[in-house]
């Protein structure tokens, strides 16, 4: 798969929430647990399924609707926040994840494991701080 690169630069295809990546409740059902163990927060399981704030169409599911990110950049035309005048607002900041932060949080060191399917899709400034620097669109 593709990267898909959401507004915020999250990365719709390494989360565990995104369709493509749901093969049954199973994945459901962990990734509420692993979302709960290092960020503090519950979804019920058979609320876990995103289309990823891209896809424009009406019926497109999004496990985040209560996001901030997707609405403003969507009202700047933005296709990610790298590529907005004001960069790293007050929106993007609400979101901003990192390793270090979780682990702080968490009191522990994150497994491998733990770390690629729970931390590193959602290391979106990051991300989109090497996008800034790409020259051409942000995609």
């Amino acid at each position: 798969m593709n990267p898909i690169v959401a507004r915020c630069g999250y990365r719709c295809d390494l989360c565990p929430a995104y369709r493509e990546n749901i093969r049954g409740p199973g994945d459901q059902r962990r990734t509420s647990d692993g979302w709960f163990r290092y960020y503090g927060f519950r979804i019920p399981p058979e609320q876990i399924c995103c289309d990823g704030c891209r896809d424009e169409r009406p019926e497109a599911r999004r496990t985040d609707a209560a996001c901030l990110v997707r609405p403003c950049a969507l009202a700047r035309g933005a296709v990610t926040c790298a590529t907005c005048p004001d960069y790293a607002c007050v929106h993007l900041a609400s979101r901003t994840v990192t390793r270090r932060e979780v682990e702080k949080r968490f009191g522990a060191t994150i497994p491998a494991g733990d770390y690629r399917r729970y931390i590193l899709p959602y290391e979106g400034r990051a991300r989109l701080d090497r996008l800034r620097q790409t020259p051409g669109p942000a995609a």
